[in-house]
């Protein structure tokens, strides 16, 4: 049995999750080549709400977290392999935001920080302070990178359970595991390459798919009698 209520929930916090996912994208301050450190650190520097769009991530993907963990008890799986797999999704999502959360930190405090001591310093300090900001930027390709494994995981693992028990249709699963292994993709191009036109392809199967099953999801839930019984198999 499908918990509707739970259900409705979960889609809901997903999609606002998702709606502000992308109003803190609009403004973020990244136009040219991400490896491309002295444009881009010039253009941190000139961001006068780089801390609020960073805050604004964070609050966005503890939503997104939110509707995983009610997507868990909606589904109500319990029992057998697809119960423990229902569990470590839900552990894969807690500990993402947990790595995300490091990640904003790094992201948004220190290396703001570090690019704006690097603009104003004076001439003789200035190869300094860029080499700090540019150490800061490469521990942010790390934790980018582990957060993106285990983000990507915890889709994963939620499509393994939805496609397994057919709780709810088995389409939704498949674009969530394939968000999945584009986010996890993104995450081993990061660790790699840092943010190179490698992750072109990746992130647009990341949104498109993530768009799909997100909007997919919101529509069935809030159209479901009050009471549906898994299918059989």
């Amino acid at each position: 049995m499908v918990d509707r209520k739970s259900l409705r929930l979960s889609a809901t916090l997903l999609f606002v999750g998702l709606l502000l996912t992308i109003i803190t994208i609009i403004p973020h301050p990244v136009k040219g080549p991400g490896n491309d450190h002295t444009a881009v650190f010039a253009e941190y520097a000139r961001s006068g709400n780089w801390t609020a769009i960073h805050l604004g991530e964070f609050a966005s993907t503890m939503i997104v977290v939110a509707g995983l963990i009610v997507l868990f008890f909606a589904l109500n799986v319990s029992s057998g392999i697809p119960g423990w797999v229902a569990r470590f999704a839900a552990v894969s999502a807690v500990v993402s935001l947990a790595l995300f959360g490091v990640l904003q930190a790094v992201d948004g405090v220190a290396l703001k920080q570090a690019v704006d001591a690097w603009v104003s310093a004076p001439s003789a300090e200035k190869a300094a302070r860029f080499a700090s900001a540019e150490s800061i930027r490469w521990l942010e390709w790390g934790v980018h990178s582990y957060w993106q494994f285990m983000w990507g995981l915890s889709f994963v693992l939620f499509a393994t359970v939805i496609v397994w028990t057919a709780r709810i249709p088995r389409p939704i699963g498949y674009l969530m595991g394939l968000q999945g292994l584009a986010i996890i993709a993104q995450g081993w191009v990061v660790g790699l390459e840092g943010f190179s036109a490698t992750l072109s392809v990746p992130v647009i199967l990341d949104d498109i798919s993530g768009l799909g099953w997100i909007i997919w999801l919101l529509i069935i839930a809030w159209r479901m009698k009050e009471a549906v019984e898994a299918p059989a198999g």
